[in-house]
């Protein structure tokens, strides 16, 4: 591979080659970060809805008659 690069000039190399891969891969790495991104989003909203359920019921099951209430009441 580096014989064929070798007596090529340096915008081949660095420039060419690379928009030629994001041309023919850019659907493929586009749909990948996206994946990616929508994953992140969801596994951080799912944390934030946890976090907040937990700090409902806490919330609710302290400020009872003072006492710790069973799961029972409900």
């Amino acid at each position: 591979m580096r014989a064929m690069f070798a007596g090529m000039p340096w915008w081949v190399k660095w420039v060419a080659v690379p928009l030629l891969a994001l041309f023919v891969f850019g659907g493929v790495i586009t749909s990948i970060l996206g994946a990616l991104i929508s994953f992140a989003f969801k596994a951080l909203l799912f944390v934030a809805l946890v976090g907040g359920l937990i700090f409902v019921v806490k919330k609710f099951s302290s400020s009872g008659s003072g006492a710790k209430t069973s799961s029972g009441d409900w």
